[in-house]
């Protein structure tokens, strides 16, 4: 049995995976409620930035932490095409989730659909990532906990969507951010301890990228898309802003008259 470290630089991953769920958390949580108040092209547009948000955020988390994660006695390496596709089945899986909620006219049908849909995404894209691993020996699971790491995952979206669709306060929003960051952070350690390693000592060479060749590098690209784009919808006005605005320059005009 190889001995696994999931903090190998000390609480720097955990800490940074989790202000990159909590990052993506929030953000895809406010373009959620934007898009609730838009339509037509606008608010599918709301809703593709939540999906690629959470999916991203979710990612990141987790390769952030896998930066952590060590097995003594043998290497690590990522299959490239695999950890790819594991970002892509996130933002897909999670996107039919959000537009569930974007669209459905039932709204707790709806959170439910979103909620197992976007819960299932963040399991999936787990285990995919995991699948991506190369390693001198033989992952193994423990069901039990693999079955409570998708159940976290999906009780854990629908928190963060019903939070999104019935909580409009900006304090409101962060701390439901915090809580489905903190969930989605639970589920990947929960999902970590599930994993044995039986090390099969070799010297051939593994297969695939290194962590800091590979998922440093996208990591860090896909945490500055989430920061600007937070910072984008940030100070992009909303709709109730926008009429504020549009009311308060009507007295104007007439004045001008």
């Amino acid at each position: 049995m190889g001995h696994l470290d999931h903090a190998t630089f000390g609480w720097l991953t955990p800490v940074l995976s989790y202000v990159m769920a909590c990052m993506g958390a929030a953000l895809g949580l406010r373009c959620t409620v934007r898009a609730l108040g838009a339509t037509g092209r606008s608010r599918r547009n709301w809703l593709l930035t939540a999906a690629s948000a959470i999916g991203t955020g979710i990612w990141t988390m987790h390769f952030v932490a896998m930066l952590g994660f060590g097995v003594t006695g043998t290497e690590i390496r990522y299959d490239v095409p695999l950890t790819i596709l594991s970002l892509l089945v996130a933002v897909i899986v999670v996107g039919v989730g959000v537009f569930a909620v974007g669209y459905s006219r039932d709204r707790t049908r709806a959170l439910l659909l979103g909620g197992l849909t976007t819960g299932l995404g963040v399991a999936s894209m787990h285990y995919l990532g995991m699948a991506a691993l190369r390693l001198h020996g033989a992952v193994r699971y423990d069901p039990v906990l693999v079955a409570a790491s998708v159940l976290i995952a999906v009780v854990a979206a629908t928190a963060a969507l019903w939070a999104g669709l019935n909580i409009k306060s900006p304090v409101a929003v962060t701390v439901a951010s915090l809580v489905m960051g903190a969930a989605v952070s639970s589920m990947h350690y929960t999902g970590m301890f599930a994993v044995s390693v039986h090390v099969d000592p070799s010297r051939q060479a593994l297969p695939g990228a290194a962590a800091m060749q590979f998922i440093f590098p996208l990591a860090v690209g896909l945490g500055s898309y989430l920061f600007l784009t937070s910072a984008f919808v940030a100070l992009s006005p909303t709709a109730g802003e926008r009429e504020a605005s549009a009311s308060a320059q009507r007295p104007v005009e007439r004045v001008a008259r």
